[in-house]
């Protein structure tokens, strides 16, 4: 691999490091599994710099290569996995960034819960909107259109609230 790519991939891991873990944890049962998963996508990553081809912005392209290892990695028991989301976006569900009471913490975990039985392709665009990632930047790492992403983000938020609502 070049000088150049390499760099490229070193500056791909200083900006979205933390972003993709976070990604990650919402595949994943534990912190060591989180680890273990964001060291999968950093491979699948750097073998496929030299495939890219600059079709979509250098981050789209990560976060794709990013959900497609995820959505890979131990299907079978994402029904089991805990959550660890970011705190973006949490205004959406009456939560604040910082859980100052123990309401919160409690909705907090509620939330958690919720995303965690949520089909895959589901958690995948709420993840991506936790990150506050654009519309349009989930519209490229899904291949959904635009609109569709912001129908499907308005029902996810939905059945996320009424889930909530029924476990408090």
């Amino acid at each position: 691999m070049t000088k150049e790519l390499e760099h490229l991939f070193i500056k791909i891991l200083e900006q979205n490091q933390q972003k993709l873990f976070r990604i990650c944890s919402v595949y994943s049962k534990n912190t060591e599994d989180t680890k273990d998963l964001l060291q999968e996508v950093l491979v699948h990553i750097w073998k496929s710099m030299p495939s890219f081809e600059a079709k979509s912005s250098i981050e789209t392209w990560v976060y794709r290569i990013t959900l497609n290892t995820c959505l890979r990695f131990r299907s079978n028991d994402i029904k089991k996995q805990k959550r660890f989301i970011s705190t973006n976006n949490l205004n959406d569900f009456g939560l604040q960034t910082e859980a100052e009471n123990e309401d919160q913490r409690e909705k907090l975990v509620q939330l958690r819960n919720c995303i965690n039985i949520l089909n895959k392709g589901d958690k995948a665009i709420i993840s991506l909107y936790l990150e506050k990632l654009p519309y349009k930047e989930i519209s490229n790492i899904t291949g959904l259109s635009e609109n569709n992403v912001a129908v499907k983000i308005k029902r996810i938020k939905k059945k996320l609230l009424n889930c909530i609502n029924k476990t408090l």
